[in-house]
């Protein structure tokens, strides 16, 4: 881990908190990524705009990021099946633990809910479980 690492991390997250805080003072609503992507699904609302801008950022964050001079390596060594199974899984988690990870983990946690405490843990858990596993062959 580098000094620049560190640096490129505090800023990500000091980003991440602004644009949650932002988010939950002026518009009442939490960050939690399925909860915006689900959104923008019918039934529409009348003044969920803020949801496209707030995907859009995400999108559009990498490149600019390259852009302004930062480097992005992305390197994914699994097929495309695996992957599309992941993401089933990952949306199936969200909708059976009442949100994804960052609605849980960052705001969640932020506003002391334990129901946003124990899916972390349990998130945290079960990926350092996953890892091990993993990474040991077993």
């Amino acid at each position: 881990m580098t000094y620049l690492t560190v640096l490129s991390s505090l800023g990500g997250g000091v980003l991440i908190g602004l644009a949650a805080a932002w988010l939950l003072f002026f518009n009442n609503r939490t960050a939690g990524i399925s909860g915006i992507a689900a959104g923008i699904l019918p039934p529409w609302q009348q003044g969920d705009a803020w949801r496209y801008w707030f995907l859009a950022g995400l999108i559009i964050s990498a490149p600019l990021w390259k852009l302004f001079g930062g480097s992005v390596q992305i390197q994914i060594d699994a097929p495309l099946v695996v992957l599309a199974v992941a993401g089933l899984l990952v949306g199936y988690g969200a909708r059976l633990g009442g949100g994804c990870t960052s609605g849980h983990g960052i705001c969640g946690n932020a506003r002391l809910s334990v129901r946003s405490i124990v899916a972390t843990l349990t998130f945290m858990t079960t990926a350092g479980i996953t890892v091990f596993l993993v990474r040991h062959g077993l």
